[in-house]
């Protein structure tokens, strides 16, 4: 982790937003040669993250293969497809300022919750700073984690987190190799998709074409995670297609009008 870490980007960031052609709504954050695309009119999801002009997340033109988006967990409560409030439909602006943009989903009435993104920059630690909400817009208690899904390409690359290579289940998908307490994974072709979990130490990393995407998050303790959820989860799309990093925070109790904040902090640093 301490490698990953060595070269972080120095920050410099201003907001745009433009109309496509298509009406969507679009704000660019940037960080010196970092550039993030929100698309506030589908789902809030990050479509686009680029380092100068190579770009670092899955620009795939099938459904629910590209940019990054976040869901509520367990699954099992909407199992599929997602949620089309949270990760389809327009979100509303609540703040647009230099440096800070904070969204929020229509309620799902489904599930009686509300999603929040909030993005702003930590000039201090070069990071782009990503705080999710879920609030409880019902009548009930409500039990919720949140999760957010990252899609980059399966090229020449290697997915790394902190587990032993032994508590990674199911066991067999994939072939990992521990270094230094850390294990890595070089991404590989199956006629299958594959889905892997584990209960890391709070940060997972993708790297490729001389870049890296390192994501730092809570680190939940043993039985923290929602019901056959996980901290940390790899999902590989069979062929030569694109990969999911997943990560997971506390399986939360939320009273009516309660809300959990989970932020997750991306960096890009240069190097292997």
């Amino acid at each position: 982790m301490k490698q990953i870490l060595l070269t972080i980007l120095c920050v410099c960031t201003v907001f745009t937003a433009s109309a496509q052609e298509n009406n969507d709504k679009v704000f660019t954050l940037k960080n010196g040669d970092v550039t993030m695309t929100v698309n506030i009119t589908k789902g809030g999801k990050i479509l686009s993250l680029k380092y100068k002009d190579q770009e670092v997340i899955s620009q795939s033109r099938f459904p629910e293969s590209f940019g990054s988006t976040f869901w509520t967990s367990p699954q099992k409560e909407w199992n599929w497809p997602p949620v089309p409030e949270f990760d389809k439909q327009t979100y509303s602006v609540n703040t647009e300022e230099e440096n800070h943009l904070f969204i929020t989903s229509p309620v799902s009435q489904r599930l009686g919750l509300s999603v929040g993104k909030d993005f702003q920059v930590d000039k201090k630690d070069g990071a782009i700073v990503i705080t999710y909400s879920i609030k409880n817009e019902g009548t009930e208690p409500r039990r919720v984690a949140p999760w957010e899904i990252t899609r980059v390409s399966n090229g020449d690359g290697q997915i790394g987190f902190e587990a032993p290579i032994d508590s990674i289940w199911p066991t067999g998908l994939m072939t990992f190799e521990q270094k230094n307490g850390v294990a890595w994974y070089k991404t590989d072709e199956a006629p299958q998709n594959r889905k892997v979990n584990a209960n890391g130490t709070g940060w997972l990393s993708y790297t490729a074409n001389g870049l890296t995407l390192t994501k730092k998050f809570q680190d939940l303790k043993p039985g923290e995670a929602a019901p056959g959820e996980a901290e940390i989860q790899v999902y590989v799309n069979r062929g030569k297609t694109y990969i999911e990093l997943e990560s997971q925070g506390a399986y939360t109790l939320l009273q009516p009008s309660e809300q959990l904040h989970w932020p997750v902090r991306w960096y890009i640093t240069q190097g292997n």
